[in-house]
């Protein structure tokens, strides 16, 4: 169909950004504060193994040196993802963050793999555990990885690539703990199939904790709706404006871990008052929905779509 109009309006694209600086800064710095930490406890950990010839706290330490990876990846999406755009990257980095997230998860995945693997062959050959040496290093590495993960409680809320550093560091506290628990008991009673039982429990936390943060993950990265927003309500949202009779070509999608973009095509037969709609439109959809870059373009010559798909299909 025709357009008598054919504008793309961007009203709005800079709103919420000195939060999202603001916010992007302050996990910025607890990134940077959780590589420290955790690189330090590695060093101190391996260094234990070596001295007491603990191949537990070696392996352990192997596992926590690539939390610190992840930590390191995760970080410098961040850091990534506020550099500005250019002529050949138009939204800049922000999907970085994404493919972190992504990553993190995929990571999480391979140490319970690898927890589950280490659990099973302790249980068919129990070796001796220097169980006191054990519970001072994973007390340590408990206090540590509590600390670093409560660095991520507020901003794992709106940013899913803190809240893959916040499960991450959460499960290494949750095995840390166990490994505590384990070595008290291993003390008290002599049981050594103890050790290899409570890793394979904790495996299991850590792969129900890491399932959603993979899907959801995998989901923005293949620019699907972010979680939390309805396409129908904002579909809704949209074709309630006055004048506008029909909405083409929705899309809503994440450019990064914590901002979200919408493109839409609207319906709207008399350009009168069109500047001041546009204005509503975008404040409406920042304020109820989060969604603070739009962009929105007129169709003037009837209801009939001038591009597919305009509707969603099946999921």
């Amino acid at each position: 169909m025709g357009h008598a109009e054919h504008d793309h309006h961007h009203h709005g694209h800079d709103h919420g950004h000195g939060h999202h600086h603001g916010a992007a800064a302050t996990t910025g710095r607890a990134f940077l504060v959780g590589i420290v930490l955790n690189g330090a406890f590695v060093a101190v950990e391996a260094g234990a193994g070596l001295v007491t010839g603990s191949l537990a706290l070696l392996a352990d330490a192997g596992h926590n040196l690539s939390d610190v990876l992840g930590l390191l990846l995760a970080w410098g999406a961040t850091r990534l993802a506020r550099r500005a755009p250019s002529l050949r990257r138009t939204y800049g980095w922000r999907r970085s963050s994404i493919m972190a997230a992504l990553l993190n998860a995929v990571l999480l995945l391979v140490a319970v793999g690898g927890i589950a693997w280490e659990a099973i062959r302790r249980a068919q050959a129990p070796t001796p555990v220097p169980g006191a040496t054990v519970m001072i290093v994973a007390g340590i590495g408990f206090v540590i990885n509590t600390a670093t993960a409560l660095l991520f409680l507020s901003s794992r809320k709106h940013d899913l690539n803190a809240r893959g550093a916040f499960l991450h560091m959460a499960a290494d506290a949750a095995i840390s703990l166990g490994v505590v628990a384990a070595g008290a008991a291993i003390l008290a009673t002599g049981w050594t199939w103890l050790d290899p039982a409570v890793s394979l429990v904790i495996a299991v936390i850590i792969l129900f904790g890491t399932w959603g943060l993979l899907k959801e993950s995998l989901d923005l990265s293949l620019d699907a709706v972010p979680v939390g927003i309805d396409a129908a309500d904002v579909r809704a949202c949209l074709a309630a404006l006055p004048g506008v009779t029909a909405v083409h070509d929705l899309h809503v999608w994440a450019m990064s871990t914590t901002e979200v973009a919408l493109t839409a095509h609207l319906v709207k037969p008399d350009p009168g008052g069109d500047d001041a709609l546009i204005a509503r439109a975008t404040h409406e959809l920042s304020e109820r929905f989060g969604i603070a870059h739009v962009t929105l373009q007129w169709e003037r010559a009837g209801d009939d779509c001038p591009s597919a798909p305009c509707a969603p299909g099946p999921q």
